[in-house]
């Protein structure tokens, strides 16, 4: 599957990879600021009361559609 055909999601974290790696972010570090954008999202997803599939889970990464 090339890249073009992927899911939104799937590009995204392409594109969040590459520019961690480019920046040449401690990992540790990348995984703590994740931490905060993962909780900083999951908060505006409960506040607009959007209808994705990844609320029904409560983003449970073992999850995740």
């Amino acid at each position: 599957m090339s890249l073009e055909n992927a899911s939104t999601t799937l590009q995204l974290a392409v594109d969040l990879i590459y520019l961690l790696e480019c920046n040449e972010i401690d990992p540790a570090t990348v995984l703590a600021a994740l931490d905060i954008v993962k909780q900083d999202y999951q908060e505006k997803l409960q506040h607009t009361n959007n209808n994705s599939p990844y609320l029904a889970y409560e983003l449970d990464d073992d999850k995740l559609p």
